[in-house]
């Protein structure tokens, strides 16, 4: 059986026409192609130059090996989805510096080659693209170290192996040196990666990819263990087999991370599973409460969702949650939280926001969510997936003492009469002078639209 999947496996490859990289958007492809060329390009050059020596080939394969170890240690643990975070740094940095550009060129294609027959296989163009953006990432650091090295200490074994440091002003440029080739190469390996996630997912932030808090801790925990392992190793090749166990502790902790994300979020969406939301969201009602600051909370229900999975089958419903969640990343502001509550329910939380912002925030989500195309498949060739979303949304105005059950009791309340009033629409509850609701049926149901003589007193505070 298994030399069966083997055999349709090659066939597949030689299938040109049915690699998954054509599917891609043309932007997309266009990128991913220019990237892959230009690492073979440096490849190309970097092997026209080279000079092999037996040392340097030994040295390689000592990093390479440990290299290889560290990609051994994810194996019971399996590869995560989507950008994931390693330690392979601590191998490949002191490739970079103590070897010629080629090996640094090299490292992550064997690197990866070996992720792929071991781990998990992904679609080859994303390990070779990934492998192409950290070898040109590794090639902008060779050429800054090399080059103002040269500058800085002048050519010769010094710079390449460290014998001779000497002096201890010497040993701290040298060390310098180093860690502004490691900057180099995660900021270059960086825009690379955030530039193809963002033209697959636009509502990825610049700030959470590559300076959230979490992620600036752990590269530089990384890059000063690769700046440490690196000058270890160009004192003593035995210093890596002392490094290796260091390396370990770093990789269990780069898992332990993910591991706390993941369960943290829904795994369908992405957003906060029910239990961080809500921590999240008592603690910003308790905050808001003693800072007397406005905020509200939304909670949305997709309309007839058991219809939809009826009818065009469970994947097109998890594709609606999909498009649902990213509807909510792509409108919502950094500090807002959203999370999924149920099968079908999502819960928003919006600090430092007044009754009618929050009436117009969810008005623009249920648009929004109205315009969402998504193609069924079908004996037809596919039919439009009609999508909509009753809006629930209870504000806390600045002054008022309401607890967080409170406010989302209210947001329930306000949902409820929502879809009793004829769905794909949003009612809303102030606790200005008490508790009041809002409604807004969109002018295609025959509503009247969002107006004064909408707002009424609904239950009292």
């Amino acid at each position: 059986m298994d030399a069966i999947f083997r055999r349709a496996g090659r066939t597949q490859m030689l299938n040109v026409r049915s690699w998954p990289f054509w599917k891609l958007p043309r932007s997309l492809a266009v990128f991913v192609a220019a990237v892959i060329l230009a690492d073979a390009a440096a490849i190309a050059v970097s092997a026209a130059h080279l000079s092999v020596r037996a040392h340097d080939l030994a040295v390689f394969g000592l990093l390479l090996a440990c290299n290889g170890a560290t990609v051994e240690l994810t194996r019971r643990t399996s590869e995560p989805e989507g950008h994931v975070k390693d330690v392979h740094a601590v191998w490949e940095l002191p490739t970079v510096v103590l070897l010629p550009p080629l090996y640094a060129l090299l490292m992550p294609i064997a690197r990866l080659a070996l992720t792929q027959g071991r781990i998990r296989r992904a679609a080859v163009y994303k390990r070779v693209f990934t492998a192409a953006a950290i070898g040109l990432s590794y090639g902008g650091a060779s050429l800054t170290f090399h080059g103002l090295g040269h500058l800085a200490l002048g050519p010769g074994p010094a710079l390449a192996l460290g014998t001779g440091l000497g002096l201890g002003s010497r040993v701290t440029t040298w060390i310098v040196l180093v860690a502004a080739c490691a900057v180099v190469q995660l900021a270059v390996n960086q825009s690379l990666v955030f530039a193809a996630v963002r033209a697959t997912n636009p509502a990825t932030r610049l700030r959470e990819f590559m300076f959230g808090r979490k992620t600036l801790r752990n590269d530089l925990t990384e890059m000063c263990m690769a700046v440490l392992s690196t000058l270890a190793i160009a004192m003593s090749l035995l210093t890596a087999l002392i490094a290796l166990p260091l390396a370990t502790l770093l990789q269990r902790s780069a898992l332990h991370a993910q591991l706390v994300k993941d369960a943290r979020t829904d795994s369908k969406t992405g957003l906060m599973n029910p239990a961080t939301w809500e921590r999240g969201t008592t603690a910003e009602v308790a905050r808001a409460v003693r800072t007397r600051s406005p905020l509200a909370v939304a909670l949305l229900d997709i309309d007839r969702f058991k219809v939809i999975n009826d009818t065009y089958g469970h994947m097109t419903g998890d594709e609606v949650l999909k498009e649902i969640a990213h509807t909510l990343n792509t409108l919502l502001r950094e500090y807002d939280l959203a999370g999924r509550f149920g099968g079908e329910e999502f819960a928003v939380l919006l600090p430092q926001t007044r009754a009618v912002d929050a009436f117009r925030i969810a008005e623009r989500i249920r648009s929004a969510i109205a315009g969402i195309g998504i193609i069924a498949p079908g004996a037809t060739g596919g039919e439009r997936v009609h999508v909509t979303v009753s809006i629930g949304v209870a504000a806390l105005d600045a002054g008022s003492k309401r607890e967080y059950a409170e406010l989302m009791a209210a947001a329930d309340a306000a949902l409820y009469r929502a879809k009793g009033c004829g769905r794909d629409q949003v009612q809303m509850i102030s606790t200005t002078r008490g508790l009041s609701a809002v409604s807004s049926v969109p002018r295609a149901a025959g509503g009247e639209g969002l107006g004064p003589s909408l707002f009424r007193r609904a239950v009292s505070s």
